[in-house]
């Protein structure tokens, strides 16, 4: 392990000596990851992105892109893009990066089941902000904004988020 290596242990994340308090997936954990079991998949799983809405945080990383309006993921075990970000017009099922809600404000992208998707595996295993403190994502792992913003301003390309069983 390294020091730019996020761990999840029973405490948190543990991330460059400090814990944050977190939420996992409503599914618990899995070494089985099937689209829609709201599971967080375990294993090491490298940050790729971080993806923000610049019209309500800064960019909070040098590395950091945009969410613009017209982005989307999509989450369609049948198309071809699946577990891709697409853009409006999308037909094909998939979730808005554009949310009402703050929980994709700052979202760090891992390489779970991406870029290349088998399809049925899983899509899009976010860090992204939580709802409330430790209420169950759909398999992601979220953090408070306070703790999210601290993080992504000190993860690097290529991170790895380790998740053990």
């Amino acid at each position: 392990m390294n020091p730019h290596d996020l761990v999840l242990t029973p405490r948190g994340v543990r991330f460059l000596g400090r814990y944050f308090p977190c939420s996992i997936g409503r599914g618990g954990l899995t070494s089985d990851k099937r689209e829609g079991d709201g599971a967080t998949p375990t294993g090491t799983h490298h940050i790729e992105a971080v993806l923000y809405r610049p019209d309500r945080v800064e960019q909070p990383t040098n590395w950091a892109r945009p969410i613009r309006p017209f982005d989307l993921w999509s989450d369609d075990v049948d198309d071809i893009d699946y577990n891709q970000m697409v853009q409006v017009p999308y037909g094909a099922s998939h979730e808005r990066l554009c949310r009402a809600d703050p929980l994709y404000d700052i979202v760090l992208v891992t390489d779970w089941n991406w870029p290349v998707a088998d399809p049925g595996r899983g899509s899009a295993i976010f860090l992204h902000q939580w709802r409330r403190p430790h209420y169950p994502t759909e398999g992601c792992i979220a953090f408070s904004r306070s703790d999210l913003l601290w993080i992504t301003a000190r993860v690097e390309p290529g991170s790895r988020v380790i998740v053990r069983g």
